[in-house]
């Protein structure tokens, strides 16, 4: 949707793909439409000082203790104007030169991905820093288990920088390294020795953890012989992780787990849910045998917040829509939709309509507006009707993209993530079994 009222500069298409204008325009009343809070109006330095995601889809998931926190940014970035910060972005990349990239997450405002060597969604952009070895810095807008992975792939010498410490991901955050080494416990009093194979050579589970995940979950999985998926190759892993065990624990994403190992045939009576605040996960000894896949008790508010009843009605306003979902969406969005498939399968799915089409998606509404401006040919538009980023991601503002660029250009290094390792060993063997194993 367009926030034409907004004298902003646009593409040639005349979509403006900035979903920061529209809810500024939302919120002031010159757009009638509806944002999930107002106070996304606010830049995120407002709430560094708070707990908490920040307003967005994930504001009323629950912040672990000690998350990270981002310290005050300097006054000078918090009153530039927008076209001053684009202005001094620019400028520091070009001193800069091939001793920095830029990465951008396709759910990055729009203000900021315009900066970015590269787009991508979070295994993309690691493997576009791989393609810089010579960099000196590796600057991911992104969120924090990204710039991790980022650190697990870069040369050591490498800076991997994260502009807001505060981005962090809530369904990263559902699954943390206590309890799974928890629920690993409890699971070989049901099933005996996880690390002895039986007569078959299987071992009776298989950990696999979505790329949305600590540094220190995937570290527990290369340890324990399992692998990391994406959205784009989970059905492929579940196949070489059902080669090598009975079963699978999968984290910490129930939905895509769900969603994948039921259009492989895995029967719903065989995907018990493990709730890591109930013994046994809230399951019996008997449900556990009987598993093939034991999901875990998390999910992204991003793509819950996609709902039947929302294709139902893109269906009844626009005859003929396709509807293409993400499958981080709950099962019944995904049977809903005509398709599901990761972002790049989106984007592909829109660019490879060679006629103009009507699309109703369900992802994060960075990217579809920005697909709706690249693609005018098309009538895009996000299932959700309510304008609501992801609360992290959108923690990442020009604010702190030009902070930590004029850092570098200064001799500093701000905002630093690096894996102990201890932690990028063993983390580095599960991203490496995935990348081996590929369709």
């Amino acid at each position: 949707m367009a926030a034409t009222l907004l004298t902003i500069p646009v593409r040639p298409t005349g979509i403006d793909p900035s979903v920061d204008h529209e809810i500024q325009a939302i919120v002031s009343g010159e757009l009638a439409a509806e944002t999930c809070n107002t106070d996304l109006a606010a830049a995120p330095w407002t709430f560094d000082s708070r707990p908490g995601y920040g307003p967005g889809s994930s504001m009323g998931d629950v912040i672990p203790t000690g998350a990270p926190r981002q310290g005050e940014l300097p006054e000078e970035y918090r009153t530039a104007s927008e076209s001053e910060l684009a202005d001094r972005i620019r400028a520091a990349k070009a001193t800069l030169g091939d001793r920095v990239v830029v990465l951008g997450h396709f759910y990055q405002r729009e203000e900021v991905v315009t900066h970015a060597d590269y787009v991508g969604d979070s295994f993309q952009l690691a493997n576009a820093a791989l393609a810089h070895p010579d960099a000196e810095a590796i600057v991911f807008c992104g969120v924090h288990f990204m710039a991790e992975t980022a650190d697990l792939l870069s040369r050591p010498e490498q800076s991997v920088i994260l502009p807001n410490l505060a981005a962090g991901c809530s369904m990263a955050d559902m699954a943390d390294i206590d309890q799974v080494e928890e629920c690993w416990e409890q699971l070989a009093e049901v099933y005996g020795d996880l690390d002895t194979p039986d007569a078959e050579g299987l071992l009776p589970v298989i950990p696999v953890t979505y790329m949305n995940s600590s540094a220190a979950i995937k570290g527990f999985v290369g340890r324990h012989q399992g692998i990391v998926c994406t959205s784009s190759n989970a059905r492929t892993v579940l196949e070489w992780a059902f080669a090598r065990g009975r079963r699978v624990l999968f984290f910490p994403d129930q939905h895509l787990g769900r969603n994948t190992a039921k259009a492989m045939g895995v029967p719903l009576e065989q995907m018990p849910m493990w709730n890591p605040r109930r013994p046994l996960g809230g399951s019996t000894e008997d449900e556990l045998r009987d598993a093939r896949v034991v999901l875990w008790h998390g999910f992204c508010s991003v793509h819950r917040r996609f709902t039947v009843a929302q294709i139902e009605q893109a269906r009844a306003d626009y005859p003929g829509v396709r509807v293409i979902v993400h499958p981080e969406c709950p099962m019944d969005v995904v049977d809903a939709a005509d398709e599901a498939g990761s972002t790049d399968l989106i984007r592909k799915a829109i660019q490879g309509a060679t006629e103009p089409t009507t699309f109703a998606i369900g992802t994060e509404i960075n990217l579809v507006q920005r697909l709706a401006a690249e693609n005018p040919q098309h009538e895009i538009f996000c299932l959700d009707p309510v304008v609501c980023p992801c609360s992290t991601m959108y923690r990442i503002h020009p604010g702190y993209l030009a902070w930590v660029l004029e850092g570098l250009v200064a001799g500093e290094v701000r905002n630093r993530i690096t894996v102990s390792p201890d932690v990028a060993e063993p983390a580095r063997v599960a991203l490496e079994r995935m990348l081996a194993a590929r369709p």
